[in-house]
């Protein structure tokens, strides 16, 4: 690939980020508004919590999505489709194992639900519903939109965050109209649920169309995975970052709700909305140029 096509890649990755960024940016101010004066400071609350409780769960994947995509930057350089379906199939592979972890740890962690909300006004019902809809969306990642690591290792994550960012928005859309018109808690947990199974349809199906040529097998996984002992490598130098990464942003807001209340906990997150955005923003410009810079090293590996 020439250096011309990794920075024309680039930068249409970084503008597709940086358009979704703003659009993004205004929905969630003004969404945030309708959902608290509408479904209460307290919803909104439980929400948080539950998905922090299971960002905890999804520490198991241990860096393997990062790790794969490094794998993968030579042999889509040098155009091995053989290669690439091996790698992809262990990444299937690691993910389907990954996935029934998590599936059985959040079987367990609900277990313990009626005692990390005991005082609240929700009854147990909606908590339980709102916690495994959020986990079966979380688990959907590992069992079908695995596939999606390819294309931001192959500088096509516009594809990804086009697609990503417009269920977001649709599905934020609704949501408000939702909460607004009939304020059931419910109805909103659904269109979360429902969206990310949306999602997982369309990504897959855009996957087929770019890579036609793309038939992994999950099957074979296991009996390919000795062959890239440099999966487990790169995951075991990532997994630290994951822990830290988890610690800074998912732990906070748990351990606010575990000394005050729900309704504090959105607050917190009204006061750390600006400043995670502002992350999101240079996180969308790093994000741009890394499957680039892999690209370039792909390409000195190869003359040496």
């Amino acid at each position: 690939m020439s250096q011309e096509s990794r920075v024309r890649k680039s930068l249409l990755n970084a503008r597709v980020n940086l358009i979704f960024y703003f659009l993004t940016l205004a929905l969630s101010f003004f969404s945030r508004k309708i959902f608290l004066d509408t479904l209460g400071a307290d919803f909104v609350g439980l929400t948080g919590t539950l998905q922090n409780l299971l960002g905890f769960l999804n520490l198991a994947e241990l860096g393997i999505g990062s790790a794969i995509g490094y794998v993968l930057y030579k042999p889509l350089f040098d155009h091995d489709e053989t290669k690439i379906n091996e790698i992809i199939s262990v990444f299937g592979y690691l993910y389907r194992w990954i996935g029934k972890i998590i599936l059985i740890a959040g079987c367990i962690l609900a277990c313990f639900l009626p005692l990390i909300f005991p005082n609240t006004e929700f009854d147990l019902g909606l908590i339980f519903f709102a916690y495994f809809s959020f986990l079966a969306s979380s688990l959907i990642g590992y069992f079908a939109n695995y596939k999606q690591t390819l294309l931001g290792a192959d500088q096509k994550n516009y594809v990804v965050t086009a697609y990503f960012q417009t269920a977001t928005i649709i599905k934020t859309i609704i949501q408000m109209a939702l909460a607004y018109y009939t304020g059931n808690y419910y109805l909103w947990v659904i269109v979360e649920l429902s969206f990310g199974i949306i999602y997982s349809f369309i990504l897959n199906w855009k996957i087929n169309q770019v890579y036609p040529w793309l038939k992994s097998e999950v099957s074979q996984g296991r009996i390919l995975f000795k062959k890239y002992p440099e999966v487990m490598k790169y995951t075991k130098q990532l997994f630290v970052h994951q822990i830290a990464n988890f610690v800074q942003f998912q732990l906070s807001p748990f351990f606010v709700y575990a000394f005050t209340s729900l309704q504090i906990v959105t607050y917190y997150g009204n006061y750390t909305l600006v400043i995670d955005k502002l992350s999101l923003l240079m996180n969308s410009f790093l994000n741009s140029t890394s499957a680039g810079i892999g690209n370039l090293i792909a390409e000195g590996n190869r003359k040496k």
